[in-house]
């Protein structure tokens, strides 16, 4: 017998050939992968976020203070949003994350340029996520430089000038210092309950299903619901103790806060490991063994590491990519994290993250039960 048989290695080249043409997930998945990672990071990443919202509260209505609001308009690192109508609303919009950015041109500003006070604007700014406010609070000064300058002229060209006839005072709230573990401890608990409820659930019913025991299961009058939670439910436990650690590990490591309701963060990842354990639920429902549930777990991962705001600011993403991070658990969650641990958000706060959470997991329930009956058939 030969060494090495050109025959015997051809044929099984072709075998393996086969078995990938027949293995279509996997393949399916070689494929997608790269293709999916290019588009996002090639389109969707952005780690200079621009069109960040941003509101002003009018104290002056000269027009100088309305060149300002113009210039800022116009400036592509700024969404103008429009008007707040004093300190109180400024807090509840960077609290509830309508807006990055809180402009407060003071009373008598046009008056105090002219007569070289140098008035001082107030920037308010989310520094709950640093990175995506960074650039735009340095952009901030230019953008208000020349609107003024612009409107110093005739007589008043003298004012302008360096140094500059005013100030810009910057207010980071909710992570004055700047730290980037402040930010990103709380978004990795969204990931890391996504990650592994998602991956738990979708392999251990998967291997039902290879050891045969889910057809003893199939066989029996239990209905699809009750097969779904009854799988998942045990589950939830198991993210409790991750979430306990975590946060425990939060505080002594990193030295993170927790200032909002307990009640609410209780609430919102409840529904939330409820939600990746349907969806793990899913994916069984798709794969046949347990290696393609893994790979698609990973698949499904991607997105919500890359577009639901962890990693990279969800405002600075282009509109097709803030639609699919829309959809992702995650993107919701990642929210109600930070507004109840940094911004100490109550329950009345974080309904609209909730509210899209449950509707994205009343949608992966109703698909997981009409896959699962067809599994039945």
């Amino acid at each position: 017998m030969s060494l090495f048989s050109l025959s015997r290695f051809r044929a099984v080249l072709v075998k393996e050939f086969v078995q990938m043409r027949r293995d279509r997930m996997t393949f399916g998945m070689m494929i997608g992968i790269p293709i999916i990672q290019l588009v996002i990071f090639g389109y969707a990443i952005n780690a200079d976020p621009h069109n960040l919202p941003a509101m002003i509260e009018m104290n002056d209505q000269s027009p100088m203070a309305r060149a300002v609001v113009s210039a800022m308009d116009a400036s592509d690192y700024f969404d103008f949003l429009g008007y707040t109508t004093g300190a109180a609303e400024g807090d509840r919009v960077l609290r509830d994350g309508t807006a990055n950015f809180i402009v407060v041109i003071p009373p008598d500003f046009e008056r105090d340029i002219v007569r070289g006070l140098s008035p001082q604007i107030l920037l308010s700014a989310d520094a709950s996520d640093p990175t995506a406010v960074a650039t735009a609070i340095g952009a901030l000064n230019g953008v208000v430089n020349v609107a003024i300058a612009e409107t110093l002229d005739g007589p008043l060209a003298k004012v302008a000038g360096a140094p500059a006839p005013f100030s810009v005072v910057t207010h980071r709230q909710f992570n004055p210092e700047g730290k980037t573990s402040t930010n990103i401890v709380p978004g990795l608990l969204a990931v890391i309950l996504a990650l592994t409820m998602v991956m738990i659930t979708a392999v251990a019913i998967v291997r039902e299903m290879e050891r045969g025991t889910m057809e003893t299961l199939i066989a029996t009058p239990v209905r699809a619901l009750e097969v779904m939670f009854g799988k998942i439910l045990p589950y939830v436990f198991v993210g409790y103790i991750q979430t306990g650690v975590f946060l425990a590990a939060g505080e002594v490591l990193f030295d993170v806060p927790f200032r909002g309701s307990a009640g609410a963060f209780f609430v919102g990842f409840n529904i939330y490991i409820v939600v990746n354990l349907a969806l793990g639920f899913l994916i069984s429902t798709l794969v046949k063994t347990q290696m393609q549930a893994m790979q698609l777990s990973f698949l499904m991962i991607l997105p919500t590491i890359l577009l639901s705001g962890f990693m990279f600011p969800f405002a600075g993403m282009p509109g097709w990519a803030q639609t699919i991070g829309a959809a992702i658990p995650a993107t919701h969650f990642l929210r109600i994290v930070r507004k109840v641990m940094l911004k100490g958000a109550e329950l009345g706060d974080i309904a609209g993250d909730l509210r899209a959470i449950v509707i994205i997991g009343a949608v992966i329930v109703l698909i997981a039960m009409l896959r699962y009956r067809q599994t039945l058939d």
